[in-house]
């Protein structure tokens, strides 16, 4: 099973490093019109979201749109002094970055202004499968599931919504195999379609 799941995270990133800057562009727009529309968006203020890396869905429109609206924005940071989590950092465009131990950028603010993933509404998270019970596929790492493992011990109040964000080929047509530790997603938003669970409806 393993490298089955190798196999598929290499084939899906090589599809969407293929896009050509135009399609890329497409992408990010249409998934910042039908995202932007939802009550799981209109409804949270402090957003995390991620700059796209390695072909991944580019999320900066919708975070255009989140500023126009007055909204937060956050930026993951890893912080290998806890364990291998995520904290996020306040970003607004023209903030200084700095590349990560994986060369990604991140914001260079002191420890003492991240905000614990506990402390956000909704939190955007790149992958690179997923099926049609929102089961992801990410790196490998683990981070998100990680940072974010509190939830399996909450029963109602189930904020941040976890959101996967992705391109539409991403989704596969056979279930993924689901872990112990995956956290489970409120959802996953593409360039053409919102898939929500019922946790949603639930704790929004």
């Amino acid at each position: 099973m393993t490298d089955a799941r190798q196999q598929l995270r290499k084939e899906l990133r090589r599809q969407r490093r293929q896009l050509s800057a135009a399609e890329q562009q497409q992408a990010a727009h249409s998934l910042c019109r039908l995202l932007s529309s939802q009550p799981i968006f209109r409804n949270s203020r402090h957003i995390a979201c991620y700059l796209s890396n390695d072909g991944e869905i580019d999320l900066s429109p919708l975070m255009r749109k989140a500023w126009q609206l007055g909204k937060q924005i956050y930026l993951p940071v890893l912080n290998l002094r806890f364990h291998k989590r995520l904290w996020f950092a306040a970003y607004r465009d023209g903030d200084p970055l700095q590349p990560n131990r994986f060369g990604i950028p991140e914001p260079v603010v002191p420890f003492g202004q991240l905000r614990h993933p506990m402390q956000l509404d909704l939190v955007l998270t790149p992958l690179v499968a997923f099926d049609g019970q929102g089961n992801r596929l990410g790196m490998g790492g683990g981070f998100y599931d990680r940072s974010f493992a509190f939830l399996h011990h909450r029963n109602h109040w189930r904020r941040p919504h976890l959101l996967g964000t992705a391109h539409h080929f991403q989704q596969c047509t056979q279930p993924l195999p689901a872990q112990s530790w995956d956290v489970p997603l409120s959802g996953i938003s593409t360039d053409r379609e919102i898939l929500l669970t019922p946790r949603v409806n639930a704790s929004n």
